[in-house]
């Protein structure tokens, strides 16, 4: 099967991308990822520019294939990690909960390219129109931070509304999956949840196990109330931020909140007090593997899937 124009022009053996998932996705996750030939991908999450380039060192020392950097726009440090990936010269940039018009052009005069994640046909027009190299359509299936429209419906639409490469993201952990967006017009996908159970990943087991766990109607959705939804698996805290969601607290109280949940799920486990992000999908991921197995097992899935639909339809 062929690997498309985001492989081949970013040195990719897959067209697949490690989600730059918050405090879960560090230099060893992602060095796994490019190693075993996909694109793996450093959250950033609220951290500040010295963290930053320690993780973008570190996997300079750890591999010698393609990577990326995620960068939640939201973040108050952003602007010190924006100078951080120029100084660096990191080869791939995603970035996600924000509007990164700001920063195209120092991260493309740098050599960066530039890949926005996007809710929206309206975010990937814009994002074009900046000089974005591609976009990730990011449905709401996927953990984290979500819109509101499903993986099926946005990426085609997506696809037919701008010129440059589309990777869809969200409700993908097979390769059925892979298959899907290919389907629809997509060049390549990125995966979040599936990585979180990866051999390689440092979170605490309890958040592996939770995922492993998990069944089809295990995630819900919180924080529209302050625009920034993410979805996560159901918890006593989840359920608590949803029953005073929309109670007369206040947004500082609320945000007060749930502030340093996911810290607690991806570093102490914290069952009850932890927020675990992990999209729908999680229903699926029945055991740990590394990441080259999860990366080989998805590409070879998704030849036999679609050599079977060819046979089918032809």
């Amino acid at each position: 099967m062929r690997k498309g124009i985001i492989a081949e022009e970013l040195g990719l053996k897959y067209p697949i991308f490690q989600g730059g998932m918050a405090w879960v996705a560090d230099a060893q996750l992602a060095a796994a990822v490019s190693n075993a030939g996909g694109l793996g991908i450093i959250g950033t999450a609220n951290a500040d520019g010295k963290f930053v380039r320690e993780q973008v060192q570190k996997i300079k020392t750890l591999t010698d294939r393609p990577y990326g950097v995620n960068v939640m726009l939201l973040n108050p440090n952003v602007e010190e990690i924006a100078q951080v990936l120029v100084e660096e010269k990191v080869p791939v940039v995603t970035t996600g909960a924000g509007n990164s018009t700001k920063y195209l052009k120092m991260w493309n005069d740098a050599g960066c390219k530039v890949i926005p994640v996007v809710p929206s046909v309206a975010f990937a027009k814009l994002a074009e129109r900046n000089g974005a190299y591609a976009v990730v359509a990011e449905g709401t299936e996927s953990g984290g931070h979500v819109g509101e429209l499903t993986t099926m419906t946005l990426v085609p639409q997506v696809v037919d509304a701008v010129s440059i490469p589309v990777i869809a993201a969200g409700g993908i952990a097979d390769g059925r999956g892979i298959a899907a967006a290919f389907a629809m017009g997509a060049q390549g996908v990125q995966i979040g949840t599936r990585f979180v159970t990866a051999k390689e990943c440092h979170v605490h087991q309890n958040y592996k196990d939770k995922i492993l766990k998990a069944n089809d109607t295990s995630t819900m959705v919180t924080g529209r109330r302050l625009g920034h939804p993410v979805r996560q698996i159901k918890n006593q805290f989840s359920r608590e931020y949803a029953k005073i969601e929309y109670t007369d607290i206040s947004n500082e109280e609320l945000d007060a909140f749930a502030s340093g949940k996911l810290r607690m799920a991806v570093f102490d486990g914290d069952e009850k007090n932890g927020c675990f992000l992990a999209g729908q999908i999680a229903g699926m991921i029945k055991e740990e593997q590394s990441c080259q197995e999860i990366l080989e097992d998805l590409w070879t899935d998704a030849e036999r899937v679609i050599e079977e639909t060819y046979k089918w339809v032809k």
